[in-house]
């Protein structure tokens, strides 16, 4: 396995072996990136407190201050077994531990190659880069649950990013609704057709560019919903992100659609083994799908070659998260059925209350969750999956 941080913004990237030389893109950036020929990061422990740090080999013999114990040490030099054999350097080390991990042997720095009272340098903006990486990993979550993952994953939209984030969509709702409510009576037609054109770049392109954002924090190790609203795409790129989103369920979900849709125009009776058939390669498929088309920021991760072979690396595990994904829906759509038996009874203005704003906030927040369960399952089964990305 090869490591490496991006050229571009420093974030850490994994590849195989017979990767080399090949270019990809980054999962954060963007941006191109070349698999080097040997892997460029190297991890060891603070010989104070044992905190796990990574850092480039170019910084092997530098002064360092530990992020958590605050004390200063020199970066130990990481030599591959076999690759030390014209240089003895056993007057000068204290002990040699092997790295099960990377197979390799961690040393401490000879005498003569430690910087003596030179101070810690930054020499690039690549490296101020990694640096501030490496800092605003002290502060983002561990990836490690305070409390019972069947518990914390209900907790994941409360947060400052997510509550702001489903005022905001709760408030585009309203705001297209009453757009396309309005357009239409102006003009049945072309009305109704802009009202759609309308609440599609507005309303869904706005919840599905943030669905995958929750998926793509999730899959960092993210465990409450982020706050992104100051790195917004344009209108364009949201509008881009929500007919990916489309696009997977056409894939997967569109032939039942499709079939059912077809029976129920054409009063020709329903084969229920064909539908039944349909249904459960859509509904099986179609989590996998939408993580993939995430992850790889493109439609290419649907390819079905990728899928198969991603659900078979991880198939029972992945049988687990298609449960737990589905569960959540049946569980919004008891919620709902249960909100609108109520508002039956009452006025306009708790139909309003009850059916309009509550089940559009349950909605929002199964969605959440869902994202959150998608890039969960990236996060600790990313090196069966062998994605690359």
């Amino acid at each position: 396995m090869i490591r490496f941080y991006c050229e571009h913004c420093a974030h850490k990237i994994s590849a195989r072996d017979k990767d080399i030389g090949r270019q990809g893109k980054c999962p954060k950036c963007g941006k191109v990136v070349i698999v080097p020929t040997e892997s460029t990061i190297i991890d060891f422990l603070c010989e104070y407190c044992d905190r796990t740090i990574s850092v480039p080999k170019r910084h092997a013999g530098k002064k360092v201050v530990c992020p958590r114990c605050k004390n200063m040490f020199i970066i130990p030099v990481i030599h591959a077994p076999g690759s030390d054999a014209n240089q003895d350097y056993s007057g000068d080390l204290i002990d040699r531990t092997t790295d099960s991990t990377h197979g390799l042997t961690l040393m401490d720095v000879p005498e003569e190659y430690k910087l003596k009272e030179e101070p810690p340098v930054k020499s690039s903006v690549y490296e101020q880069a990694i640096d501030r990486r490496q800092e605003s990993e002290e502060t983002e979550p561990e990836g490690h649950r305070s409390l019972p993952w069947f518990i914390d994953i209900f907790l994941y939209p409360i947060s400052k990013g997510g509550l702001s984030t489903i005022g905001i969509i709760l408030f585009l709702r309203i705001l297209t609704d009453f757009a396309a409510a309005g357009l239409l009576i102006f003009c049945l037609c072309i009305g109704g057709i802009l009202g759609l054109v309308i609440k599609i770049v507005v309303y869904y392109s706005y919840i599905y560019w943030y669905f995958t954002e929750c998926v793509r924090e999730s899959a960092r190790g993210g465990l409450r919903a982020p706050i992104i609203l100051a790195s917004m795409p344009g209108l364009g790129d949201m509008v881009r992100y929500f007919f990916r989103i489309l696009s997977c369920y056409a894939i997967t979900l569109g032939p039942v659609t499709f079939y059912k849709g077809y029976t129920y125009f054409t009063d020709i009776e329903t084969n229920n083994v064909i539908l039944f058939a349909l249904l459960t390669y859509g509904m099986f498929f179609f989590p996998m799908g939408i993580l993939a088309v995430v992850m790889f920021d493109s439609v290419h991760g649907l390819k079905p070659a990728l899928l198969v072979r991603s659900i078979a690396s991880t198939f029972f595990h992945y049988c687990g998260l298609v449960i737990l994904f589905y569960s959540l829906g049946i569980l919004f759509t008891v919620l709902y059925s249960r909100i609108r038996i109520v508002s039956i009874r009452g006025s306009f203005f708790s139909w309003f209350i009850l059916v309009y704003i509550l089940s559009n906030i349950f909605l929002l927040y199964t969605l959440l969750i869902s994202g959150h369960l998608l890039g969960r399952f990236f996060y600790r089964y990313e090196d069966k999956l062998y994605w690359e990305v």
